[in-house]
């Protein structure tokens, strides 16, 4: 094949949307996934006890604040701050845990949405339907979490990676070990039944809630709250969104600072992953932290 050939053919692989993802049809992998992971939630709301709620809370805040919110979207995809490398490849272990893919599926998609938001290709806009781009998008077309060539000309620091890329390939193994983990120890302290429903607290009902959380910030905050900048996209302020994941739901001021590790930019807007990258910052395990210059009287775009 003649390189002009392979080059297109890359481009049709990668190539995301609506569109692009209902012509190749449902995913029945991820229909599959998704849908036991839910029926496993339901089923722990039977198992409730104070000690499963609380190590569900202590995992979450890993996953989805640690994770996602810290590592995937404001460390690896923005680069609005640095850490040690052997912070940066735990802090990506704890993003694997949420069930939301490897880091260079999960950069590589977000990058996407950045260059495209709200726009043709990009992979949950609402423009394309609210349920599309809150699951709808996740659960259809051909899945590219492990496919580290196509995703290539997005993330090229981490495909350079070696530890990034076996970490996209093999994304799922940590969160099945958490579960082993998790069946053995509850099971030593309480029996079977203890054992189970830890999983099912731990793994099933944490990994639902934090993907809905996630969910929620490609599809409500682009639906509803306030627009302090005129960015290109429909981004909105969100602070019902921002609650469930850490700051994530003030995604107007996120678009138009994209590269702000803060994203909480007036007093009341709490950011509690920009706190954790504060803390990291006072341990000495964090530099370089971009933060927006916001004026209240002139909002602007940029300008950090």
């Amino acid at each position: 094949m003649a390189p002009a050939a392979r080059a297109i053919a890359a481009s049709r692989q990668v190539r995301m949307g609506r569109d692009a993802a209902t012509s190749v049809g449902l995913s029945w992998s991820m229909v599959l996934i998704i849908g036991g992971f839910h029926v496993g939630a339901l089923a722990a709301l039977f198992f409730f006890t104070w000690q499963r709620l609380a190590v569900m809370a202590v995992l979450y805040v890993f996953a989805i604040n640690v994770g996602i919110g810290m590592c995937y979207h404001r460390l690896l995809t923005h680069r609005g701050y640095h850490v040690p490398r052997w912070l940066e490849y735990a802090m990506t272990f704890c993003a694997t845990l949420s069930l939301e893919g490897g880091p260079i599926f999960w950069v590589a998609t977000h990058r996407v949405h950045h260059q495209l938001s709200d726009q043709d290709g990009d992979p949950h806009t609402p423009r394309e339907g609210a349920w599309w781009a809150h699951t709808g998008w996740i659960l259809f077309g051909e899945s590219l979490h492990a496919q580290t060539e196509a995703l290539a000309r997005y993330v090229p620091d981490l495909r350079r990676d070696r530890v990034h890329v076996w970490l996209s390939k093999y994304h799922w193994l940590p969160i099945a070990v958490s579960g082993l983990l998790l069946l053995a120890g509850g099971w030593y302290w309480g029996g079977w039944v203890n054992g189970l429903a830890m999983v099912l607290w731990g793994v099933l009902l944490r990994v639902t809630l934090g993907l809905h959380a996630t969910w929620l910030v490609n599809s409500a905050t682009h639906l509803w709250g306030s627009r302090r900048f005129k960015t290109r996209d429909d981004s909105r302020n969100n602070w019902w969104v921002a609650l469930l994941t850490g700051g994530e739901g003030w995604h107007n001021n996120h678009h138009a600072h994209p590269v702000s590790a803060r994203h909480g930019l007036a007093w009341y807007e709490i950011d509690p992953n920009f706190w954790g990258i504060w803390l990291l910052a006072k341990l000495g395990l964090a530099r370089k932290i971009q933060v927006a210059k916001f004026d209240p009287a002139d909002p602007k775009p940029a300008g950090l």
